[in-house]
């Protein structure tokens, strides 16, 4: 299963509330066969933009990431689960590389450079 990075922002609420959210956020891919890796709370800090979400207009937001490995087909339905969550304002799904290709890294292309100009 490849591995996926939930980045969500919650309107902003209550400690308890906040909770909730994420617990229901986490069950939805639990349901759905995902295997949760790690929940990191980001903060909650002003919108750079005013969101107009369910009514509503908001400001400030509770940033999250949730990094989980899940099969492919339940991703689009995941983000259609949450756009209809009256609490989530922005949920965004990324796909995360398993590793570093050796081909990117800078050190490898360094390494490649130093050696063709030593010969």
């Amino acid at each position: 299963m490849p591995r996926y990075e939930l980045c969500v922002i919650l309107k902003a609420m209550q400690r308890p509330e906040t909770a909730a959210v994420l617990r229901r956020t986490v069950e939805t891919l639990l349901e759905r066969g995902a295997l949760v890796r790690s929940l990191e709370s980001l903060g909650e800090r002003r919108l750079p933009y005013k969101i107009s979400k369910h009514d509503s207009r908001h400001t400030h937001g509770g940033y999250f990431s949730v990094d989980f490995h899940a099969s492919p087909k339940i991703v689009s339905e995941l983000l259609d689960h949450l756009e209809r969550d009256i609490d989530v304002l922005r949920p965004t799904v990324l796909k995360k590389d398993t590793e570093l290709s050796k081909a990117r890294c800078c050190g490898a292309q360094a390494e490649k450079a130093k050696s063709a100009t030593s010969r």
